[in-house]
């Protein structure tokens, strides 16, 4: 979902980049983002999402946990490797899943409201976005 050339207004708009393998979910949070004022653009390849991935470029990454070839939680760690500023927040599908592997992994430091989840409510996902990137 990216449309270069279509600032809106004058002022800059916020870019997030979602990264989940499939395509609905990122057409569906693309398409809600975007009509509430963020720009966004969207891969179903983590292994690309990383590679055309910029430091500076994105104000936040929505990101799926449970992908092929990479999980979420290796590319957080390769993403925060290239661009140490940008906010992350992740997209899960059962609340068991992500405790588990925030557990697992050794990232209990993260905070309950770096994980969404799916499927989640435009409204609640616009408001939850507008908190991270306003907490910079």
């Amino acid at each position: 979902m990216n449309s270069p050339g279509n600032s809106g207004s004058g002022q800059q708009q916020k870019r997030i980049l979602i990264i989940d393998d499939e395509e609905d979910v990122t057409l569906a949070l693309g398409t809600a983002l975007e009509q509430n004022g963020f720009k966004s653009d969207s891969y179903t390849d983590p292994v690309l999402a990383y590679k055309k991935f910029k430091e500076d470029l994105y104000d936040l990454v929505l990101l799926d946990i449970r992908m092929p070839v990479i999980d979420g939680f290796l590319l957080y760690q390769k993403i925060k490797g290239t661009d140490s500023k940008v906010k992350i927040c992740f997209l899960t599908a059962t609340e068991y899943f992500h405790e588990e592997i925030r557990k697992r992994q050794g990232v209990g430091d993260f905070k309950q409201e770096l994980f969404l989840r799916k499927p989640i409510d435009n409204e609640e996902l616009v408001h939850t976005i507008k908190g991270l990137l306003a907490s910079r």
